[in-house]
């Protein structure tokens, strides 16, 4: 019983200690964010909403007091506003200066941004360039999933500038690389879905309708073993790019129709069907939608440009 007491006597004194040292041991308060990381904040608001010439007027005020991380992502966000609104040439000047600023662990963010610029020009040899640059750094840490991606985006960004041939080695290398990490059965199929999804869009460029259909075929088989379900969304936008690009524009319309309707690629291809049938109306709803989106990535930048021609002309 004694005992019994003591060690209840000694619970007690413990929990005072403990609540005398919450009272007179606050956590540190976090540091407050920093003027230019506020003007920042703002500015990426601004873009998002499609107001880049507001959310650039925000971007130069932070580059005259950030320093640092903040400067970095000052430079980043105002190249990629200019991208948005067509002014290449000045946007490359604030992305230079981001890779330039860039930490180690946002490297390859600047550097894709800057591959991201040229592919608004469908400039394939200068996004090789810098998206080349992270497949190599991503190698060197050994990260071969994350290099597998960037190989697939270099190839998705060659292809749709028209260089296929170059695509459809640089598609083989991503999935190459894949296949040097270890892989689940399932993340095995996800590889293989992607290559035979590639494959497909590869030989309808080249015209090659049957070729493409094996390949559509194929990739059909990988999902249907229900691996990746969250991959089924891709397989009617493959069905509607092999239409597209084999004459077929009524069946690309109605595929693409059940694909991602927040892709600005699906909805330019949308739209250009559309305008292949003679709709005009249609074609020119679509390509609003494009210019609704305000994303920097390779989907919106085979997008944008042309959406803002056909809507402008």
């Amino acid at each position: 019983m004694k005992t019994h007491r003591a060690l209840c006597s000694l619970f007690v004194v413990v929990l005072a200690c403990a609540s005398l040292l919450s009272q007179t041991s606050p956590q540190t308060p976090a540091a407050p964010a920093t003027e230019a990381a506020d003007l920042i904040k703002q500015a990426r608001q601004l873009n998002s909403d499609g107001k880049q010439d507001e959310a650039i007027v925000l971007y130069e005020k932070a580059i005259k007091t950030a320093s640092g991380k903040d400067l970095y992502d000052a430079q980043l966000g105002e190249g990629i506003a200019l991208d948005l609104k067509g002014q290449y040439d000045e946007a490359r000047k604030h992305l230079a200066k981001a890779i330039e600023l860039a930490p180690a662990d946002s490297k390859i963010q600047a550097l894709k941004a800057m591959a991201f610029s040229y592919a608004f020009q469908r400039n394939a040899k200068d996004a090789a360039r810098f998206e080349n640059q992270a497949f190599d750094s991503q190698i060197a840490a050994q990260k071969f999933v994350d290099a597998a991606g960037t190989a697939n985006e270099l190839a998705r960004i060659q292809l749709e500038s028209g260089d296929i041939n170059d695509a459809a080695k640089t598609y083989k290398t991503g999935y190459d690389t894949a296949l040097k990490a270890p892989l689940t059965p399932a993340e095995r199929d996800l590889w293989d879905f992607r290559w035979e999804h590639a494959q497909a869009r590869i030989a309808a460029r080249r015209g090659n309708k049957a070729e493409a259909q094996k390949h559509v075929t194929a990739a059909k088989a990988i999902l249907d073993k229900g691996t990746n379900p969250n991959q089924a969304i891709f397989f009617p936008y493959l069905t509607g790019y092999v239409a597209f690009y084999t004459g077929d524009y009524k069946t690309a319309i109605t595929d693409l129709k059940q694909a991602d309707q927040k892709d600005p690629f699906i909805l330019a291809l949308i739209a250009q069907a559309y305008e292949k049938t003679g709709d005009r109306s249609q074609s020119m709803d679509y390509y609003r939608k494009v210019l609704a989106i305000n994303s920097h990535n390779p989907t919106n930048a085979f997008a944008r440009p042309l959406a803002q021609k056909m809507v402008t002309r």
